[in-house]
C-alpha cells in the first residue's frame, strides 16, 4: 500500500479495511473469479490514494471503491481478451447503473464459499481471513506463525479448488444450511481460539485474531439475524474475551481463579449475556445447542464474584448436557475438571483417567491432572505429570507457568 500524508492515508486505509470483504464479495460475483476481483480491488485502492488526496473523500467511499474496481477489472479483462464466459458476465454487469455499491447478500455468499466442505479446514480459515476479513497474506501467516509462501500456496490451492470443482457462489439451500452454517461457525471459533490461547509462540494471546473472529461473528449476525447459533457463538467469544486484560500479569499466565476480576470487561460480559439470552429465546422450542451450552458455562464464570463463588456444580451439569450432544475427549476433560472443583480432586482424577489414553498427546490433560495431584498432596506424581505437560506444550508463556509449578512440587 502506498504511503501518503495524513489524514487521507488513514481514511483510505480505514475504508479499505472496513469494507474489503463486502466489496470483494460483490466483485467476485461480477467477475466470477477471486484473483480478478482481488487485483481489481487493489488497483482501486491505489487509485483512491491519489484521487482522494486531491478531490477529497467521497460521501459513499465504499461505492466509489466498488465502482472503480469494477471498471478496472472490466478494462483488464478486455485487454487480456478473456474467455467468452467472463466477457458475458462483464457485459451483463455493465448494463446495471454506473455506480455500484457493495451488496450484503454477496458477503454472505462469500462466507459460505470460503467455508465450503470441499475445502479442508486450514484452507477455509486462510481464505476466510484473507477475503472476508481483509487480512493480507503476510498477516494471516503471522497470525498462525506460518511462512508467507506456505499460506500463499494454501490460498492458491483453495481458489483453484473452487474454480475447478465449480463450487457454487451462493448461500446453501435450506436443507443444507444447518450443516454448512456449522462449518462457518467452526471456522470463526477456530480463529478465535487460536487467538485466545495461541498454540505456539512466545505470547499467550493474539488479540488481533480474537478481534477479527469477533468482528466476523458480528458480520455473520448482521447477515443472519434469525440464527440462534450465531448469537450463541458471538456471546461465547465475547464472554471469553472479556477476561483478556486479567489473563496476564507482568508477562506471566494468571489462572482464572486467581484473576483480578475488576479488570474484566463488564460491557462485553453484559453484551455476551444478552446475546446468549436472545439465542435461547430463538431456540425456545428446540434442544439447546453446543455454542449455547458453552456460552452458558462462560457466563457462569463471568458473573461469579470470585473463584470460590463459582457455581462449579452447575458448570459440571452443563458439561454433562454438552456431552449428550457433543461427546469428545476434550469435553470430557473439561467436565472432569469442573467435577473436581465441585466434588473434590479425587473424583476429578478418576474421570481424567478415563480419557488419559485418548488425550495423551494433549498437554492440557497432563497439566490438569498435575494440578489435581498437587492439590491432594501426591507431589511425585504431580511432578511427572507437569514434566509431561511441559514436554508437549509449545507456547512459551504456558511452559513458564508449568515449569514454576513443577519447581513447587519437585
Amino acid at each position: 500500500m502506498r504511503s501518503v500524508e495524513e489524514p487521507t492515508a488513514q481514511a483510505v486505509e480505514r475504508v479499505f479495511r472496513q469494507e474489503y470483504g463486502r466489496i470483494l464479495a460483490t466483485l467476485i460475483r461480477v467477475f466470477g473469479d477471486f484473483d480478478v476481483a482481488e487485483d481489481a480491488l487493489q488497483e482501486a485502492f491505489i487509485a483512491a490514494v491519489g484521487h482522494w488526496q486531491s478531490a477529497g473523500i467521497p460521501d459513499n467511499a465504499a461505492a466509489w471503491l466498488t465502482t472503480t474496481a469494477r471498471n478496472k477489472g472490466v478494462s483488464r479483462l478486455r485487454r487480456e481478451r478473456t474467455q467468452s464466459k467472463l466477457r458475458d458476465q462483464v457485459k451483463l454487469e455493465l448494463e446495471v447503473p454506473t455506480v455500484m455499491a457493495p451488496d450484503e447478500p454477496d458477503l454472505l455468499r462469500l462466507i459460505f464459499t470460503c467455508c465450503h466442505p470441499a475445502l479442508n479446514q486450514e484452507a477455509q480459515v486462510a481464505l476466510t481471513l484473507r477475503t472476508v476479513g481483509g487480512l493480507t497474506t503476510a498477516e494471516v501467516a503471522r497470525a498462525f506463525l506460518q511462512s508467507e509462501p506456505t499460506v500463499a500456496q494454501r490460498l492458491v490451492r483453495a481458489k483453484n479448488k473452487i474454480r475447478q470443482a465449480h463450487i457454487p457462489y451462493r448461500v446453501p439451500p435450506d436443507h443444507l444450511l444447518p450443516e454448512r452454517l456449522a462449518s462457518v461457525l467452526a471456522v470463526i471459533y477456530l480463529v478465535f481460539n487460536e487467538g485466545y490461547v495461541a498454540t505456539t509462540g512466545d505470547g499467550l494471546i493474539r488479540r488481533g485474531l480474537c478481534t477479527e473472529a469477533i468482528r466476523l461473528g458480528r458480520v455473520l449476525l448482521g447477515l443472519m439475524p434469525d440464527e440462534a447459533d450465531v448469537y450463541a457463538l458471538l456471546a461465547l467469544m465475547l464472554l471469553h474475551d472479556s477476561r483478556r486484560d486479567a489473563r496476564m500479569r507482568e508477562g506471566e499466565l494468571v489462572l482464572l481463579e486467581e484473576q483480578d476480576r475488576s479488570l474484566w470487561d463488564r460491557a462485553a460480559i453484559q453484551e455476551g449475556t444478552a446475546l446468549l439470552e436472545r439465542s435461547i429465546r430463538l431456540e425456545a422450542n428446540r434442544p439447546v445447542g453446543v455454542y449455547q451450552l458453552q456460552a452458558a458455562i462462560a457466563a457462569l464464570h463471568a458473573h461469579a464474584d470470585s473463584g470460590a463463588a463459582t457455581d462449579w456444580s452447575e458448570i459440571a451439569d452443563l458439561y454433562t448436557a454438552l456431552l449428550r450432544i457433543y461427546d469428545t475427549p476434550v469435553v470430557r476433560l473439561n467436565r472432569a475438571v469442573a467435577v473436581a472443583m465441585a466434588d473434590g480432586p479425587d473424583v476429578g482424577l478418576r474421570l481424567i483417567d478415563d480419557v488419559a489414553v485418548q488425550l495423551d498427546g494433549f498437554h492440557p490433560l497432563h497439566a490438569a491432572r498435575a494440578d489435581l495431584l498437587r492439590r491432594v498432596g501426591r507431589r511425585a506424581e504431580a511432578a511427572t505429570a507437569y514434566a509431561r505437560a511441559i514436554a508437549l506444550c509449545t507456547n512459551v508463556v504456558e511452559r513458564r507457568y508449568l515449569t514454576r509449578r513443577l519447581a513447587e512440587v519437585g
